[in-house]
């Protein structure tokens, strides 16, 4: 009768960490995966509250959306001139003046400025400054078990807390866009005209008779999706806090990463 030895005692060891590997970077890929499952439902569930019902509301946005402009404008407005001086001001100007026609640097800003780095730029300063207060309110208020309360109190803190705060980053995340984009010509224009020695009408003039309503309102179509996409990782995030003080600050780095990768895909 043949008997099988017994594995030694390393071998089950070496065994019980592969399966432990193979365990951990299951969960490592499909915990992502869910949350951004999750993300897309709070989404759906944010729209169709807010169409559903559109009243109600409307005064806690006003409040939001002039939370954000008061903590958001003054580094949009440095970001975006500094941005617009820099790379596509200078840089741009620099190969324009090569071939003597510094002047139509006005029409490429169209396309650097309206339709790129302006939103870009809005949307990472909202998420950096107002995402990350709207994911440690709702943080702070989930470890306080306030949304927990509310929930035995049979309101709706979807309703409550998550709508106005979507709609507002959405709706003041586009409007900001508008001053991105004039500031980031202001940026373009101290490129141009002060520094290359190009002319201020010749300037203006290109950029007008290049630029079309159909860039504008594309440009502010995008940003609002940027706005609406921050509002809903970042408040995703603060609802669904954990672990005390260390978990809001966890739940804050994360919403950032999030947001950002969101916004540079």
């Amino acid at each position: 009768m043949t008997t099988h030895a017994a594995a030694p005692p390393k071998a089950k060891g070496r065994q019980r960490r592969k399966a432990s590997r193979r365990s951990g970077l299951g969960s490592a890929v499909a915990r992502p995966l869910e949350q951004a499952g999750e993300m897309v439902w709070l989404m759906g569930d944010v729209l169709y509250s807010a169409l559903r019902h559109p009243v109600g509301y409307w005064g806690e946005v006003r409040e939001q959306m002039f939370q954000t402009l008061k903590l958001c404008w003054i580094p949009m407005i440095i970001s975006t001139t500094a941005f617009g001086l820099g790379a596509p001001g200078l840089q741009g100007g620099n190969i324009f003046s090569l071939f003597g026609i510094p002047e139509r640097l006005g029409s490429f800003f169209i396309m650097a400025s309206v339709r790129e780095f302006a939103p870009w730029i809005n949307a990472m300063v909202v998420a950096g400054v107002m995402g990350t207060a709207i994911t440690a309110d709702l943080g702070a208020r989930r470890i306080r078990e306030e949304i927990d309360a509310m929930e035995v109190l049979g309101v709706d803190p979807i309703r409550t807390l998550i709508v106005p705060r979507v709609v507002a980053m959405t709706l003041i995340t586009g409007l900001m866009d508008l001053v991105a984009l004039a500031f980031g010509v202001v940026g373009g224009y101290i490129a141009a005209v002060p520094i290359l020695k190009a002319n201020s009408s010749a300037f203006f003039g290109s950029f007008f008779d290049n630029a079309t309503t159909t860039d504008l309102w594309a440009s502010v179509v995008k940003t609002s999706i940027f706005g609406l996409i921050i509002g809903v990782v970042c408040c995703y995030k603060g609802l669904h806090t954990g672990g005390g003080p260390i978990g809001v600050g966890r739940a804050v780095n994360q919403a950032v990463v999030i947001a950002f990768a969101a916004i540079w895909i």
